[in-house]
């Protein structure tokens, strides 16, 4: 079974955009996002996913997670099936000792959320934090990109 450990954290700065060495736009919707179980659909760049996961274990640490690239045609017309909100974000890639840590710039109705998510090869491995990472958000469901497309920052980030 493929395991997705992973832990998410709030972005204090910009500075990540200077670190970076790799950015790529994405677009995603779910077909499914019932509690425990989500199939999404992504169009990375000129590229199409298909993600399957399952239930979150430890607290949102980890989660079985099964993803295959599909045609790019077929993610855009798979697209069109999927559940009402899309997310939109830009993903920058900023190396951090042994780890990468994927930093999503959020838009649309999610603007002004920045989300790091670093993957990890076990739930107590502990990787080398840049600078410009804040509070731990991993296991608030609030901050979970299916939930994001369902109730979108710009309603709740007062409040945080």
């Amino acid at each position: 079974m493929a395991l997705e450990i992973e832990r998410k954290f709030l972005v204090l700065d910009d500075s990540y955009k200077h670190e970076a060495f790799s950015k790529s736009h994405i677009r995603q919707g779910y077909i499914c996002s019932e509690r425990g179980r989500t199939v999404r659909i992504r169009i990375r760049d000129e590229r199409a996913y298909v993600t399957i996961k399952g239930p979150s274990l430890d607290g949102g640490l980890a989660r079985s997670e099964f993803e295959y690239e599909i045609p790019f045609e077929d993610g855009q017309q798979l697209m069109l099936l999927c559940e009402p909100g899309q997310i939109d974000k830009i993903r920058w890639l900023v190396k951090s000792g042994e780890h990468t840590f994927e930093v999503d710039e959020f838009f649309g109705d999610n603007e002004g959320l920045v989300m790091a998510e670093v993957e990890l090869s076990s739930p107590d491995e502990e990787p080398k934090f840049p600078h410009f990472i804040g509070k731990e958000v991993t296991g608030d469901r609030r901050y979970y990109n299916s939930q994001l497309r369902r109730n979108p920052y710009c309603l709740w980030k007062e409040k945080e």
